[in-house]
């Protein structure tokens, strides 16, 4: 009797089916077990500490515009610099003063004149003094006496006043610096003939630059004045700064004010640059995770998002600001993900891990 192979052949595929369905329960049983514990943070929006920026121009806290107030002499040696750091009172520029020299040896010696004439008239008036009504000198001259002393001392006057008049111009041949700063622009050589239509120098009064940023009129409320702020300018180097004063007013077009940010002198602090601030003292609401949770690697930075079957998954993101501990996504994961918490420097993508933290 033939006994037939099929029955046997089927029992034994159902027999090995059953045997790998076990094992890969058992090994997914084993991965489970294995997984390691991580926890987990949510993106989620959060208030950020100096999360409140701004940016703007570097400006002079009080520029001085320094002008010839003299015309038409010719400029014979320029003292300062651009960079200069200056005294008050200290010498920036000198014209020539031979024509003044003249007209005040000039001016000079027509005063001495004066005043030796007014001696004269003097003398002259004294003879007649007493004789008023005793009938020795008509009264017409001994009053011609008078007068004429009197107009001797106006004419001496008016020749001091001239002397004093070129004197003060030759003063002003020379410019100095009316206060104590720094130098952030020249506009005159030697050479030059001296004129009013522009400037010759700029200083940043005391060398004090500050930070003009412009703030959105719905942020200035949480600003204040002496409010601390960190300010980066364009080399990256970080200085910290001090809200000096919050503009009254927003512009019209831009809704922007101004904040002005006291900032420290220093030599890398320059008027015409760019920089900004994170302003300490405010914060702001921002989708934000953990600053560990950011790992940064040949690819830029990225998080290791956590998938509902606990799988990693590496997901680039671009930050923002930090503040607390936490770091604000400008893209990456949407709100409600999870992520692991510290970077997940010794996870690769597919990792099924067991999570700790939020569901």
């Amino acid at each position: 009797m033939t006994i037939s192979r099929v029955p046997i052949v089927i029992a034994l595929i159902a027999v090995a089916a059953g045997g790998l369905a076990g094992c890969e329960k058992k090994v997914a049983e084993t991965a489970r077990e294995q997984a390691r514990t991580v926890t987990v943070a949510a993106v989620a929006p959060r208030e950020i500490e100096g999360g409140l920026t701004a940016s703007g121009g570097l400006l002079p806290r009080e520029e001085v515009a320094i002008f010839p107030q003299i015309n038409g002499y010719r400029v014979v040696s320029v003292s300062a610099d651009e960079g200069s750091t200056v005294k008050a009172g200290q010498v920036l520029a000198q014209m020539d003063d031979t024509l003044l020299l003249a007209q005040m040896a000039q001016q000079t010696a027509l005063l001495n004149q004066q005043k030796v004439a007014a001696e004269r008239a003097d003398a002259e008036a004294a003879r007649v003094k007493g004789m008023d009504t005793k009938g020795i000198l008509a009264q017409e001259q001994i009053d011609t006496r008078r007068f004429a002393a009197a107009s001797a001392h106006a004419a001496a006057s008016a020749a001091e006043a001239a002397v004093n008049d070129v004197k003060t111009r030759h003063a002003l041949l020379t410019v100095r610096a009316p206060y104590a700063g720094l130098v952030i622009e020249r506009n005159v050589r030697p050479g030059d003939q001296s004129a009013g239509a522009s400037p010759w120098f700029r200083m940043a009064k005391d060398g004090q630059v500050e930070l003009a940023a412009d703030v959105g009129e719905d942020a200035l409320d949480k600003i204040k004045p002496g409010a601390p702020a960190q300010v980066t300018l364009a080399d990256g180097s970080k200085v910290e700064g001090r809200v000096r004063l919050v503009s009254p007013r927003v512009d019209a077009g831009t809704k922007l004010g101004k904040v002005r940010i006291s900032l420290p002198v220093r030599a890398n602090i320059r008027a015409g640059g760019f920089a900004s601030a994170a302003f300490l003292g405010a914060s702001r609401s921002a989708l934000a995770v953990p600053e560990t949770a950011v790992r940064y690697d040949a690819n830029g930075a990225a998080v290791m998002m956590v998938g509902a079957d606990n799988k990693v998954s590496r997901v680039p993101v671009s930050t923002g600001q930090r503040g607390g501990g936490y770091v604000e996504l400008l893209t990456g994961p949407p709100a409600g993900s999870r992520v692991v918490e510290r970077a997940g420097a010794m996870l690769v993508p597919g990792d099924v891990i067991r999570p700790v933290g939020p569901s």
